[in-house]
């Protein structure tokens, strides 16, 4: 008989050390509850997604979640030294080890971060904290094409070093969605742009003058792409209200899309150098095998992280339309997903493949790769208990030769 575990009640923060820069928290914890825990103590934890509020750090870690500062400091992986977990035997494993350093051998963390639950519970982690910024600035960026963004995340880069937090992708059809469906959403650009890039700085130190600082260093990147011809326009947040103002509508378009009627959606991985070329060639690839589809492109140019989705090209379709759309699914997926793998990139950024996208894995990866987390699986979850029929195809793979 299937059992689902769930751990809201384990939920503690064990320990808080600032000097050590470290966390000890249980899984059951939100993400929120731990930023604001960092904060307290005068610290930050960066990981930052949409769902903060509701989503877990154990599932965080059991799906190396990413979110839109990956930039600077990496998925949920690197954001982890150490873990509590119990096995399928019901043993616990006591691995909340909080060193940067621990060359004693194989690194059993890795192993389970990542692993949808499929080897074993993740109890309680070890988490990486960070100075707090003393000023975070914002900017929405106004773009010809992806291509512009890419050169103006490259001189972002060599101008902002570390400062440079978040770099994020998005079409104007997104923004569309937010201005329509979020109460309170306002354009912050007078004309409208095919592309915008939602890009933020941040700066460490002491607060007296930080703001001004980060200020000052985004408008001279800005100038110099103004110049290039990369960006056509821009809107600086200069209090909390606006930065919040800002990020809102990034964070606000898988919401207004769901507003818009059923959604396809492809959570895909690129190297970053190829996304203009992907995107201009997925999308005529799209529209001349799916002409009912309205592409929602957005995501975290920074790292490579795309959100491909569609939706109906008629807004809120009648029943029938949308069974009509949602039928498209399957050949849409394929369409999408042979063009990220030809670009050598993967079909599950930072989502996971769990039950949506586990046959199709066996179609992408290498048959050798399959084997190995098959064997792995076998040798920690020998009886099959732990979140069963995800993430690995359920046929075994065989040898090719």
């Amino acid at each position: 008989m299937p059992l689902l575990l769930s751990l809201t009640r384990l939920n503690r923060v064990r320990q808080v050390d600032p000097l050590n820069n470290t966390l000890v928290v249980e899984a059951g914890a939100t993400l929120q509850q731990v930023q604001d825990v960092a904060r307290e103590a005068g610290r930050l934890f960066p990981l930052s997604l949409a769902a903060e509020g509701s989503c877990t750090i154990g599932g965080n870690l059991a799906t190396n979640a990413g979110g839109v500062q990956v930039l600077r400091y990496g998925n949920a992986r690197e954001l982890c030294l150490g873990l509590e977990v119990v096995t399928p035997e019901g043993e616990v494993w006591n691995g909340l080890r909080t060193l940067r350093k621990d060359n004693t051998g194989y690194d059993l963390r890795d192993l389970y971060i990542g692993s949808e639950g499929t080897l074993g519970v993740i109890t309680a982690a070890v988490l990486k904290l960070f100075p707090l910024p003393a000023a975070q600035v914002a900017a929405l960026v106004a773009v010809p094409s992806p291509g512009d963004a890419l050169q103006l995340l490259a001189l972002a880069q060599q101008r902002l070093g570390a400062s440079l937090t978040a770099f994020e992708l998005l079409s104007d059809t997104c923004l569309s969605l937010v201005l329509h469906h979020v109460p309170g959403a306002r354009r912050p650009l007078a004309e409208a742009s095919p592309w915008y890039v939602l890009l933020e700085v941040s700066v460490t130190g002491a607060e007296e003058g930080a703001s001004d600082q980060a200020q000052q260093a985004i408008e001279g990147v800005l100038e110099a792409a103004m110049e290039a011809g990369w960006v056509v326009d821009a809107a600086l947040s200069a209090t909390l209200a606006q930065f919040k103002a800002l990020w809102a509508l990034r964070e606000n378009i898988s919401e207004a899309q769901g507003a818009e009627g059923p959604t396809i959606k492809h959570d895909i991985a690129l190297p970053i150098s190829r996304i203009p070329d992907f995107i201009a060639r997925s999308d005529a690839a799209v529209a001349a095998a799916f002409p009912g589809v309205r592409l929602v492109v957005f995501g975290h140019l920074g790292d490579g992280n795309l959100h491909y989705n569609a939706s109906p090209a008629t807004p809120s379709p009648d029943a029938a339309g949308r069974a009509a759309f949602l039928a498209l699914e399957a050949p849409l997926n394929r369409l999408v997903h042979d063009a990220v793998h030809a670009a050598s990139g993967s079909i599950s950024a930072e989502h996971g493949l769990g039950v949506l996208r586990r046959d199709e894995s066996a179609r992408y990866k290498a048959p050798l790769e399959l084997r190995l987390m098959q064997r792995i699986k076998a040798a920690l979850d020998p009886a099959g208990l732990m979140n069963p029929a995800k993430l690995l195809p359920e046929t075994p793979v065989v040898h090719r030769t």
